[in-house]
């Protein structure tokens, strides 16, 4: 038994955004997540990123951590995550055959893939005897799979946009309402880039709940021995993770490390933090790889929010660079429900290449239309190429030796990065 065959009979139950099957599973495990402890983490972007930097501390300082994190770029065992480990496949199949044991794949309000897996995380970790778990919000936050109520120590809002507004609601303010659902009573909350439409809709809920509330400000780059460091409010710590943004993300979880020693977390040391942040690692976003013997750009960028961030990166770099040509060459790849215009409008600057690719697997983007659509955009553009696949779009640029020089950036889907990453690792 394999983890896809496990969780086959789920999938068709799509997104279906709910707490009550997520609950009736845990009841039938015995509650599971009552007995971890865990810092939740929403918003729209830089989620995986805030993740990432406290379990590496917490797990430096001599905690047992667990992560949850989506989506996956290779293989299911990287959202669950261990004192620096993924998961292995028998403990992840073991948890997942516990919870499809009592899980009805045939009713019509069977449980959701997302459910399953979640309740099966929360059981690992339970079994696991973890002392900490950071959890990642699947999807908006007051109805996802990870929202149980206790025992939360407190919860982060990294960032807040105009994303999965088919599900969540049209406006900033109804998707905000989604992610202050995570918030929970007398516990505190940090909270990052909120728009000003959003704010009040948090606030209101801060109220409601009596949370302890910080807004927390970007830390300043600074620098030491030649490599990149940050501070925020007088705390130094190294910033290995690329991209301004980061400036954000880092101090969302330095504030959030200093509260939880503050609640009696007490290995978190000045020491330990800066070792922890120095160890941290999230791929897929603003990740340079090596194919054929050039340096490519991979990042998600899959929606307005993150487009945006990885054009302060890349036009950053070509116009301040030497090392390259002004223009860049975009290999794209987008799901048809992304807001396509948006993305072109932020990436793509007169003179650029772009070579757009379909996401294997995945409902792909109408490629002719969003070749008109890009055209539209920007009349600019070098040329508007379409490919079956991201590798025939890279290989195409070795023939012509065009990418010899230019700037070259795999984005559009994180599910498109992970395809990538997946067979160059198996070509490996």
């Amino acid at each position: 038994m394999d983890i896809n065959t496990l969780l086959e009979p789920y999938k068709t139950a799509g997104v279906n955004l709910g707490l009550e099957r997520i609950h009736g599973l845990l009841a039938k495990l015995g509650n599971p997540q009552a007995k971890v402890p865990y810092v939740h983490v929403g918003g729209t972007n830089g989620k995986g990123s805030v993740c990432a930097y406290l379990s590496s501390v917490l797990a430096e300082a001599g905690y047992k951590v667990g992560r949850y994190t989506s989506p996956h770029l290779i293989d299911w065992r990287e959202r669950v995550w261990l004192n620096g480990s993924f998961i292995d496949d028998a403990s992840l199949i073991g948890a997942l055959q516990q919870v499809t044991a009592i899980a009805s794949a045939d009713s019509l309000d069977r449980p959701t893939l997302f459910e399953v897996f979640t309740a099966a995380v929360w059981l690992y970790f339970a079994q696991a005897e973890v002392d900490i778990a950071v959890m990642e919000v699947g999807l908006g936050g007051r109805l996802d799979a990870t929202n149980v109520p206790e025992p939360c120590l407190l919860s982060i809002i990294t960032s807040l946009s105009r994303e999965h507004w088919q599900v969540l609601g049209p406006t900033v303010a109804h998707i905000a309402r989604e992610k202050a659902g995570i918030l929970k009573a007398q516990r505190p909350v940090f909270l990052g880039n909120i728009p000003p439409e959003a704010q009040e809709v948090f606030q209101e809920r801060i109220a409601e709940l009596h949370c302890p509330d910080y807004w927390i400000a970007p830390a300043i780059a600074t620098e030491k021995n030649g490599q990149p460091w940050a501070s925020w409010q007088g705390f130094e710590y190294p910033l290995v993770l690329l991209g301004d943004f980061q400036l954000q993300n880092s101090a969302l979880a330095i504030a959030a490390l200093q509260e939880l020693k503050q609640q009696g977390w007490d290995k978190l040391t000045l020491e330990m933090i800066q070792r922890g942040m120095a160890k941290a690692v999230w791929p897929g976003r603003l990740q340079w790889v090596d194919y054929n013997g050039q340096k490519i750009l991979l990042d998600g960028a899959h929606n307005p929010a993150a487009a945006k961030a990885l054009a302060n990166y890349t036009h950053g770099l070509v116009d301040r660079s030497d090392n390259y040509p002004p223009t860049i060459t975009w290999v794209m790849g987008m799901l048809s429900t992304k807001e396509h215009d948006q993305i072109f409008q932020h990436l793509l600057r007169p003179g650029d290449r772009l070579l757009l690719v379909p996401v294997p697997d995945h409902d792909s983007g109408d490629l002719p239309t969003l070749e008109q659509l890009a055209w539209q955009i920007m009349p600019e553009l070098k040329e508007v190429t379409l490919f079956n696949d991201c590798f025939t779009a890279l290989e195409s640029l070795e023939k012509t030796n065009e990418n010899s020089k230019q700037l070259t950036v795999l984005c559009g889907s994180l599910y498109l990065v992970g395809y990538f990453l997946k067979k160059l690792q198996s070509s490996h």
